[in-house]
């Protein structure tokens, strides 16, 4: 009974810990791509001595930063402290030296790990690394916790895709837009305080993507603005190359790509006067828009360019391509008070068999639900 008692204490003192890793890791999501935001915490006699999380990509791990922060009086704490991390510490050599190799150097106790890497690089090879060097290591602690703060990391991984977040503001009765527009500008179905959080979401994702006609109506800047970040890369959809080059996607503040299955001098000269300045900033695709499969399509582009995630936010069709597809992770839907206009464009709709409410949250006047795809 006593050591049963242990035993839960242990599995508590070990969630505490995993639960602090999560909380460092959230300060490195939308900079470590394509590396994991991991989380690391070093703890001797239930007291923390180092903590860190992975910096922006070329910098330290976050093992590397927590053993850093270490106090001088108290390295030598290490060899009877255990280090616990969101993710299996990598093997490899990349931009930097393996995490295990400095766990194993510095001779620590224990290793603590929420989840593997999947990685073909790691894949428990960092495990290996850490038991043959005579470290006790504990696996799975809060996996699932640690899995879905990864979740842009293992797609990629696993699914050989960027995670996908569909994301649209409808009215109450069920329009995402008028019928007709006055003016190029966007049309608010939500409030001022869902707009800052859609900036928040912008600043945490790799890629946002839109369709022609969003471009053309709204004129629209795809940065991030009211909040802190780096800005999304633009992913514009343009089957006939329609889109002025007065837009504001095109002013070079922002690297583009234009997928599109036009061939034509226009292409050409457009693309000509855009890569004056800056060759990479403006990128040219190509898909096939007559096929079934664009979101299939749009992913392998998406794929070769090493995005990790990217934000739906056009119209109803661009939107409704990817559900139909099944291709998608998550969906964020603003639901605005008020019956902006009585007739517009329909809302994207979800199959109610493939998905899950995970939350709801009244934003104000507006009413934000996040769906999974199950």
């Amino acid at each position: 009974m006593k050591k049963n008692n242990e035993n839960q204490q242990h599995e508590k003192q070990d969630e505490k810990y995993i639960k602090r890793c999560l909380q460092l890791a959230k300060n490195g999501i939308g900079t470590t791509r394509p590396n994991p935001s991991v989380g690391a915490v070093i703890v001797y006699q239930n007291k923390i001595i180092g903590e860190g999380f992975t910096s922006p990509y070329g910098g330290n791990h976050a093992e590397v930063n927590a053993i850093n922060s270490v106090k001088e009086k108290d390295k030598k704490l290490l060899k009877k402290a255990t280090i616990y991390v969101t993710l299996e510490p990598c093997s490899h050599f990349g931009k930097t030296p393996p995490c295990a190799d400095l766990i194993v150097e510095n001779q620590l106790s224990k290793v603590v790990i929420g989840c593997l890497d999947t990685n073909s690089l790691v894949a428990g090879k960092g495990i290996e690394r850490l038991k043959n060097a005579g470290i006790k290591v504990t696996v799975g602690v809060l996996e699932n916790q640690c899995k879905k703060h990864h979740k842009r990391f293992f797609t990629v991984q696993n699914k050989k895709r960027p995670y996908i977040i569909l994301k649209w503001a409808e009215t109450a009765n069920g329009f995402i837009a008028p019928l007709k527009r006055n003016e190029q500008k966007p049309v608010w179905i939500s409030n001022p305080y869902s707009q800052q959080i859609v900036h928040k979401i912008r600043s945490k994702e790799h890629a946002i993507l839109v369709g022609t006609n969003t471009v053309i109506q709204d004129n629209p800047s795809l940065t991030v603005r009211s909040w802190s970040g780096n800005n999304p890369v633009r992913i514009i959809l343009d089957k006939n190359l329609r889109i002025p080059l007065s837009v504001t996607v095109f002013d070079k503040k922002v690297k583009t790509i234009i997928l599109t299955e036009k061939r034509t001098k226009k292409q050409k000269e457009q693309a000509e006067v855009l890569s004056e300045e800056k060759k990479e900033t403006i990128i040219y695709e190509y898909i096939n828009f007559s096929s079934k499969k664009i979101a299939t399509q749009i992913c392998d582009v998406l794929q070769k360019h090493k995005i990790q995630s990217v934000i739906i936010e056009g119209g109803t069709k661009t939107l409704q391509t990817f559900i139909d597809e099944n291709i998608w992770d998550e969906a964020q839907i603003f639901i605005g008070e008020e019956i902006s206009f009585e007739k517009g464009v329909k809302a994207p709709k979800l199959s109610a068999e493939k998905i899950q409410l995970i939350k709801k949250e009244d934003i104000k006047n507006d009413v934000l639900k996040i769906y999974t795809n199950i």
